[in-house]
């Protein structure tokens, strides 16, 4: 199997289990592959870490519902599995360039919304 049919295997798991508590080794050995040899593939195909790509698609879903629902903060942080509000806002902020409670309150969904808050073009 190429890389590309690697990554698909791993994105399209990854997609399907997201809201689950997901790991590298479990990855691994639900798709029957070294985890070494995965991530090497991964990273060579997406220039990124599993993990990052993990976090990134969680943001990417917190950052829907800060926009379409009413869910505190708090609940959409542990969601997207963090362990405080306080470390996704840090998460959320390296991506988005914003808090989440100021790119709820644009009411938004996409990234250049925040960038000019702080003056910063993207």
């Amino acid at each position: 199997m190429k890389g590309g049919n690697i990554v698909k295997c791993i994105t399209d798991y990854i997609e399907a289990h997201l809201d689950e508590d997901l790991s590298l080794e479990g990855i691994a050995e639900s798709l029957h592959y070294s985890k070494f040899y995965m991530a090497r593939m991964f990273a060579q195909e997406t220039g990124d870490t599993i993990g990052k790509y993990i976090q990134r698609r969680r943001l990417e879903l917190a950052a829907k519902q800060l926009v379409e629902t009413n869910i505190p903060i708090v609940e959409i942080a542990c969601e997207a599995h963090y362990n405080s509000q306080q470390a996704f806002t840090l998460a959320f902020r390296r991506l988005y360039l914003c808090t989440p409670q100021v790119y709820r309150k644009r009411g938004r969904s996409d990234m250049q919304s925040c960038a000019w808050i702080g003056g910063i073009a993207v």
